[in-house]
C-alpha cells in the first residue's frame, strides 16, 4: 500500500477543522473519513484498523486520551493527537497514552502532512522487512541477556516473555538495543524515526524513553538498560 492511499481516521468533532483536514488529506490521495465522537472512534478502530487516526483531545463520548489508551494495546497503526499549544502538556500526556506524535493548534497542513508521511513510511518499511524471505534473517534478531528482539516477526521477549510494544516503541528499542554500549544521539533518533531534526526543545523521544522503559520494567526487565547520556543521547546496555 503506497502511502496517498493510506486510510486516515480524523477523529474531530469541529465541523470546520475536520471538514478542511478530510478535504486537504483526500487532495493529497488519503482515503480520509471522519468521526466526530469517542465512543464509536474506538469501535471504529478495534473493527476495521485505519492505516493512521488523526485524533483530537476534546471529545463527546470519550477523549482523546481515552481513546488513545483504549486502542493501543492492540493497533499498530499511526496515532497524531491534535493538541493545545506547547505550552501545554497536552503533547506529553497525549504521548503517554501511546500516540506517535503530535501537532498543535491551530493546525498547520504542511506540518501534520510531513508527520503524517513520515509516519506512514516507516510503516511502509516496517511492512518489506517483515515480508522479505527468511534468507538471512539472523541479522534480524538480537539477543541481549534477558533481552530477544526478532525485528521480522515484530517481536521482543525477556526470559520468553512478550512484551507488548506498540509500534514505535518496537523500532526504538531495536534501535537501541542494536547499538548496546554506544551512545544513540537525540538528534538521529528524531532523524531515523520521525524524520525531523531535534529543535532542543521537543520531547517526543524523551516521552517514548519513558514510555518504553515502563513496558521494560513491567515484563520483567530493568529500567537501568536504556541509560540517558545527559546532553548526548541515550545508552542500552544489559549485563550478560
Amino acid at each position: 500500500m503506497q502511502e496517498s492511499e493510506a486510510k486516515v481516521l480524523i477523529v474531530e468533532d469541529d465541523p470546520a477543522l475536520a471538514d478542511a483536514l478530510r478535504e486537504f488529506l483526500e487532495s493529497e490521495g488519503y482515503d480520509a473519513d471522519v468521526e466526530n465522537n469517542g465512543a464509536r472512534a474506538i469501535e471504529r478502530i478495534q473493527e476495521s484498523p485505519p492505516a493512521a487516526v488523526i485524533l483530537d483531545l476534546g471529545l463527546p463520548g470519550a477523549d482523546g486520551f481515552e481513546i488513545c489508551r483504549a486502542v493501543r494495546p492492540d493497533y499498530m497503526g499511526a496515532i497524531i493527537m491534535l493538541t493545545g499549544s506547547k505550552g501545554d502538556n497536552d503533547h506529553i500526556q497525549g504521548l503517554e497514552a501511546g500516540a506517535d506524535d503530535y501537532v498543535t493548534k491551530p493546525v498547520s497542513t504542511p506540518l501534520l502532512l510531513a508527520r503524517l508521511k513520515a509516519l506512514l513510511r516507516r510503516l511502509e518499511q516496517i511492512s518489506e522487512v517483515t515480508d522479505v524471505s527468511l534468507t538471512g534473517m539472523d541479522s534480524k534478531k538480537l539477543t541481549r541477556g534477558p533481552l530477544f528482539i526478532n525485528r521480522r516477526a515484530r517481536e521482543a521477549s525477556i526470559d520468553d516473555e512478550p512484551i507488548k510494544l506498540t509500534t514505535f516503541e518496537f523500532d526504538l528499542l531495536w534501535m537501541l538495543a542494536k547499538r548496546a554500549g554506544t551512545t544513540v544521539s537525540r538528534d538521529e533518533l528524531y532523524r531515523e524515526l520521525l524524520e525531523r531534526e531535534y529543535d532542543g526543545l521537543d520531547r517526543t523521544i524523551d516521552v517514548h524513553i519513558s514510555r518504553l522503559r515502563k513496558k521494560l520494567v513491567e515484563f520483567g526487565g530493568d529500567a537501568e538498560w536504556i541509560k540517558t547520556i545527559h546532553g548526548k543521547g541515550y545508552q542500552f546496555f544489559v549485563a550478560e
